[in-house]
């Protein structure tokens, strides 16, 4: 399989659960934001379906993330890389995690 076309490259499902347990989504919300509710229904169904952890934070308790996302909260950071704000596109999470 080493010289074949990753076209045709096949992963396991052992390989692609592994490699779900590498990716970390994050969340950056604050208490009383009804987007981040929303934010939060999205990953947690997209991530557990994935079996890709996840965490989330709270902007109120980090003076950095205030200062760097305050006007774009809900926040959502794939890898430690912002991916989106605002609002959570399901099917857009789950290519960005495939």
């Amino acid at each position: 399989m080493a010289g074949m076309s990753p076209v045709f490259r096949r992963r396991s499902a052992a390989q692609d659960k592994a490699a779900a347990q590498h990716r970390l989504v994050t969340l950056i919300r604050k208490p009383g934001c009804h987007l981040c509710d929303d934010a939060q229904a999205v990953i947690d169904r997209v991530c557990g379906e994935l079996g890709v952890p996840w965490e989330q934070k709270d902007i109120t308790q980090d003076q950095a993330l205030y200062d760097a996302y305050w006007e774009q909260i809900p926040v959502v950071l794939v890898d430690g890389e912002q991916h989106t704000f605002w609002r959570v596109n399901e099917e857009r999470l789950r290519r960005a995690l495939a």
